[in-house]
């Protein structure tokens, strides 16, 4: 049985199990296509199927997007990695715990080691203080939003190690600051646009083709309601707003804030693992997938380069994917990785938060992939 037998069986399965209700999953080798499959409900309650061209929440399947827009940016001249984000953006002064004012560059939000982390407790906070993560509805401009981190002190030293963190929501701000419009002006200049990924927007493009969101249930997955937050001791506690998407008011938010289809991020998946053209160089695609953050102390066979994790021990990452694989996912659930040294490049969305991303289901097709039955 071939990869795409055993991942189209999976994916059978993982629906008739109502692991999650809705799925698309695209396996390319070598740039050709070895499954294109949809699979279960986009609305199961009014029995809409999942199409191809169904579009989905991106949650954090937004960062490449918003980092490859970056690297197109430095390799126009805009900026460099060695600048300093609060020259472009005076409002964003994080400080130390010890009260000092650090020096963090755009490399330092590009990979995760600014100091700044994820911290559900911040969307808690009372209301003038809140901090909205990009999930959770909000009026608020980027700048009313984020500043608000400046009273809260970075987790470590900038460049001391590596923390998952909203620090692509800083480099959104800085795009656009730097760009003079908004992000997504940007993203559509410098990515998008070049790569025709015309679903790929902090809008959604046709809303009878968005998927709806659905959330884990104690038996199956259950529509998600607006506001929800996961049950006490999930790997993301902070609230999700499927209404969001909507509010054309809600800040553009860089690491969790866009929706569009499966084949927008393969096709910008897919344009960094051969060689980066239209939009960058060999070079800054090489890079892209490289480590960036050398030995510094981060998630466990995990290293770190600019659009998402590197695995450098299978084991401790616990994956059956091969070290020098790069890979990332959004809360909504969606994942994807690239393969080099194999060719491959393999897009997961589903409609089901979290297991869609963190449960065991995306394990489940990356076996189908490289554990043969």
């Amino acid at each position: 049985m071939g990869i795409a037998e055993r991942v189209g069986r999976a994916v059978d399965e993982a629906i008739s199990e109502e692991q999650v209700v809705g799925a698309v999953v695209l396996v390319y080798q070598d740039g050709a296509p070895l499954l294109r499959k949809a699979a279960g409900y986009a609305d199961r309650e009014a029995q809409i199927p999942v199409s191809l061209d169904t579009i989905f929440r991106y949650a954090s399947v937004t960062k490449p997007i918003v980092a490859a827009t970056a690297l197109a940016m430095i390799e126009a001249g805009s900026f460099r990695t060695d600048d300093a984000v609060s020259d472009f953006l005076p409002w964003f002064r994080p400080r130390t715990a010890d009260g000092r004012e650090p020096r963090i560059t755009v490399h330092h939000l590009l990979t995760h080691t600014s100091g700044l982390v994820y911290d559900a407790a911040l969307e808690s906070l009372p209301p003038e203080r809140a901090v909205s993560l990009g999930l959770s509805n909000t009026d608020l401009t980027l700048e009313e939003n984020f500043s608000r981190c400046n009273a809260v002190p970075l987790a470590f030293e900038p460049g001391g190690r590596w923390a998952y963190s909203h620090a692509t929501d800083i480099l959104g701000a800085f795009i656009a600051a730097v760009h003079g419009d908004t992000l997504e002006a940007a993203a559509i200049h410098h990515v998008t646009g070049p790569l025709r990924m015309d679903d790929a927007r902090f809008h959604v493009t046709d809303p009878k083709r968005l998927s709806i969101a659905y959330a884990d249930g104690m038996e199956r997955p259950v529509r998600m309601p607006d506001p929800w937050v996961p049950a006490e001791g999930a790997e993301w506690r902070a609230p999700f707003s499927p209404g969001r998407i909507f509010n054309q008011k809600a800040f553009q938010s860089g690491g969790a804030g866009m929706a569009g289809t499966a084949g927008d991020i393969l096709t910008l998946l897919e344009a960094f693992r051969q060689g980066g053209s239209p939009i960058v160089s060999p070079e800054t695609a090489a890079a892209a997938l490289s480590n960036q953050i050398g030995d510094v102390a981060g998630d466990p066979g995990m290293r770190f380069g600019y659009l998402g994790g590197i695995i450098s021990d299978p084991a401790l990452a616990g994956t059956c994917l091969p070290a020098g694989a790069i890979r990332w996912g959004g809360v909504y659930g969606g994942t994807w990785f690239i393969d080099p040294a194999r060719k491959l490049t393999v897009v997961n969305l589903t409609n089901t938060a979290l297991e869609g991303c963190m449960g065991l289901y995306p394990e489940r097709i990356r076996r189908a992939i490289y554990v043969e039955a």
